[in-house]
């Protein structure tokens, strides 16, 4: 009979806790974003204030007109703070998105590792392979989730070439090109605050190489992993604006079995976003929103490219990097590559071996 009492009675207390929890003991992760110079953000925000697993709860920023841009897109809840120390002591966030300047990205990842907050950021991840190799250790000591954020990990194009190459289909990969880049940031619109730090050689680290350059780094790293040696060249182009970095650049990777040709650059006359993987029986090619398969064949296919094949859409939790981030936190899963801090310290080392290899003119091996 005392069983059964103290049986209801704790049943009743489960209740009464249950109806008065918060939404962040409800499962809801606490995030802030820090900084709004940086124009992925504005997606990133649509995303934050719409995903049931967010209780965003603040912005760090001290840029007048982007606070006034922000208030206009996120709920009234949500805080401003000039300074992202005192916004991580205050409103105490599980979670940081940091959009900021690449330079900044070791010192904000420093300040959330000593509070044990788990850090996404948008890509590259560093400016330096030495201070990406700090900010894995920081995150792994911390005992933090650390992402970083590349827009064709959410598109299903990605996964479908990333499977049917691991799945074999093409055969073991031979070349790999990665052709990303666009017609500049000035000549595409970004904003004034965006163009100020993409085209300064200390806040971004570069210019094209390594604004897209990274891209094609991951690409390499995730579907055949570190090559052996890196030779690029790297030019100016508009030479018109006297930009301090450059604006078009090819990064040679070799491997004992392949090679991987990246193409980035602000001087493409569109946008471009095209993966091609060859193989022994066949290619793939991977564009933003397109997928093709091309066999070995004497067959002629639809396009050079080959077949378009139709794709499934991603699941909610892959769709998108908030969605993805948190739902990592709230079930405590491993950060998956291509966004992880280990292979992301690999892009960077590369591309610290394409910035040497620009200035000697040499290749650089890579150990």
């Amino acid at each position: 009979m005392k069983s059964k009492t103290l049986l209801s009675t704790v049943v009743s207390i489960v209740a009464l806790l249950s109806a008065i929890q918060s939404p962040a003991q409800e499962g809801k992760i606490r995030v802030a974003v820090v900084g709004l110079n940086h124009d992925h953000v504005w997606g990133l925000l649509g995303d934050l204030a719409s995903d049931p697993q967010s209780d965003f709860v603040g912005i760090a920023e001290s840029n007048p007109d982007l606070i006034t841009k922000a208030k206009s897109q996120v709920p009234g809840s949500v805080k401003f703070y000039s300074d992202y120390v005192r916004m991580l002591d205050e409103a105490k966030p599980q979670a940081v998105i940091i959009t900021t300047e690449n330079d900044k990205h070791l010192e904000i990842v420093r300040e959330c590792a000593k509070r044990h907050i788990n850090v996404s950021m948008e890509k590259p991840m560093a400016t330096s392979a030495r201070d990406a190799r700090e900010m894995q250790r920081l995150a792994d000591d911390a005992g933090i989730k650390l992402m970083v954020n590349y827009w064709n990990a959410w598109v299903p194009s990605s996964h479908a070439l990333f499977h049917r190459v691991k799945a074999g289909d093409i055969g073991p990969v031979q070349r790999i090109v990665v052709q990303y880049g666009h017609e500049g940031p000035k000549e595409i619109g970004v904003s004034q605050q965006f163009a100020d730090w993409l085209y300064d050689p200390a806040k971004n680290g570069g210019g094209a190489l390594m604004d897209f350059g990274c891209y094609g780094a991951e690409w390499a790293l995730w579907l055949k992993g570190r090559p052996t040696r890196v030779y690029a060249t790297a030019r100016t182009l508009k030479t018109d604006q006297h930009n301090r970095v450059e604006d078009d650049a090819t990064i040679v990777l070799d491997y004992p079995d392949a090679t991987v040709v990246v193409e980035p650059s602000w001087d493409w006359p569109y946008g471009m976003d095209r993966v091609y993987v060859f193989g022994a029986k066949g290619s793939l090619l991977a564009t933003r929103d397109d997928f093709f398969s091309r066999p070995q064949s004497v067959e002629k296919p639809a396009t050079l490219d080959g077949d378009r094949v139709a794709i499934d859409p991603l699941p909610h939790e892959t769709s998108n990097p908030v969605a993805y981030f948190l739902g990592r936190i709230r079930t405590n899963q491993p950060i998956e590559d291509p966004l992880t801090a280990k292979l992301n310290v690999q892009v960077m080392e590369i591309l610290d071996a394409a910035r040497e290899s620009v200035r000697t003119g040499r290749a650089v091996e890579l150990h």
